[in-house]
């Protein structure tokens, strides 16, 4: 048995989990998510406890029971405190502003992108630090992800759309190799 899926899911008093079948719906004071579970996975609620067990011993059967403690339990936290994604705009005359459910980036091409927010995701800019937040902690990352991606960062100025936390790795380039 995944040792992450062993685990039990603590459930609040301000959280409410409901089991429709093979659908999982977590309800808090952040708002409601909802998750198809797989049928090799059955789930029990005692007390204010979840617990996953798997129905067989077949590894991929240990995997998803593993997989869906783990998405559980996010559920449970997107709902309670919510999740936050940092990422940094680096680059001279690279900005971004949000007007409404779009993100507009000027990042050095010859036309500003305009990037629609997805429903569950809000944006706020401070200079050059983009702030994501939402509830569901999968379509966080995938939004940063795509943000990201709109000009990733090059290793030589380090110029772009990086995440806070990353380390470019940075190269010496032509003055570099000369010497």
């Amino acid at each position: 048995m995944s040792r992450i899926g062993k685990r039990p899911i603590p459930i609040t008093k301000d959280v409410e989990v409901k089991l429709d079948g093979d659908t999982v719906t977590v309800k808090g004071p952040k708002g409601v998510l909802q998750r198809r579970i797989h049928d090799k996975v059955s789930i029990e609620i005692n007390d204010d406890n979840l617990l996953l067990s798997p129905n067989d011993d077949h590894r991929e059967t240990r995997a998803l029971h593993g997989l869906y403690g783990a998405l559980i339990l996010n559920m449970v936290t997107g709902v309670t405190k919510g999740f936050e994604k940092a990422l940094e705009i680096v680059g001279v005359g690279y900005r971004a502003e949000v007007n409404g459910r779009t993100a507009i980036f000027n990042l050095g091409y010859s036309n500003p992108i305009h990037f629609e927010l997805p429903d569950g995701i809000d944006a706020s800019i401070d200079k050059n630090k983009v702030m994501l937040s939402g509830i569901d902690k999968e379509l966080l990352g995938r939004t940063a992800a795509k943000i990201r991606s709109l000009r990733k960062p090059e290793p030589y100025k380090g110029k772009g759309v990086k995440y806070v936390d990353e380390m470019i790795r940075r190269k010496a380039g032509k003055a570099g190799a000369a010497k």
